[in-house]
């Protein structure tokens, strides 16, 4: 058997979900617009740069969850799919995680971003499971807190290899272990499985996959 991991953000998807969906929030008049695009913008670029603080991140990105009742979370987030995601979402990418499901590979979209915004978007690829950041919830609605470990840089082994073990596996048992991602931030993961591919990357990813002998993919339309 053969593990495919996938990350989500600007790797199966041509766009940052957990970005896209504070966007959207702005534009439903959901949080302060001013405050929140630029700390969305702030946020982002320390993504990308390698520097994000992903404790404060969170703290940031889960608190509109707390403020506003499940019901109508789940009613923004169909809105959110349909206007958001559905659009960033290429023929390229559903055929990649089809060619590892129809092998016959375990397959699994690990991602820093937060469970509620990502599940929706896991089943739209048709790929059954999930290991991404969790926000807490108490009775039924989000606490605007993090349960557990992020699934961020080396947090995403630690979750990956609990998710494993939790099926009776780890990665003796698979013959080949891909992993695809777009960001350096992946690196940690990257390195652990025996196949790192290299998805329309960063520049400094594009960099070591170049140098590490890594392939290079692109799944833009």
């Amino acid at each position: 058997m053969n593990l495919a991991l996938f990350d989500l953000d600007n790797t199966l998807l041509s766009g940052d979900s957990d970005y896209e969906w504070a966007q959207f929030l702005i534009s439903r008049g959901a949080v302060d617009a001013e405050l929140q695009e630029a700390q969305n913008q702030k946020f982002y670029e320390q993504y990308k740069d390698g520097t994000l603080d992903i404790m404060a991140f969170l703290d940031f990105q889960l608190a509109p969850l707390a403020r506003h009742p499940r019901s109508q979370l789940d009613a923004w987030h169909r809105e959110f799919m349909a206007e958001r995601i559905i659009p960033m979402i290429g023929q390229k990418a559903r055929g990649l995680v089809r060619q590892h499901a129809d092998a016959g590979a375990l397959v699994a979209i690990v991602t820093a971003t937060n469970a509620f915004v990502t599940a929706p978007i896991c089943r739209e690829f048709g790929i059954p499971h999930l290991i991404a950041t969790l926000p807490a919830e108490s009775n039924g609605q989000f606490t605007g807190k993090v349960e557990g470990i992020p699934s961020f840089k080396e947090g995403k082994i630690v979750r990956v290899e609990a998710w494993l073990a939790s099926l009776g596996h780890d990665w003796a048992s698979f013959e080949t272990s891909h992993f695809y991602s777009d960001s350096h931030n992946d690196l940690p993961l990257m390195r652990q499985v025996s196949h790192p591919v290299a998805v329309d990357p960063d520049d400094t990813l594009r960099k070591i996959a170049t140098e590490s002998g890594w392939p290079v993919i692109s799944l833009r339309i």
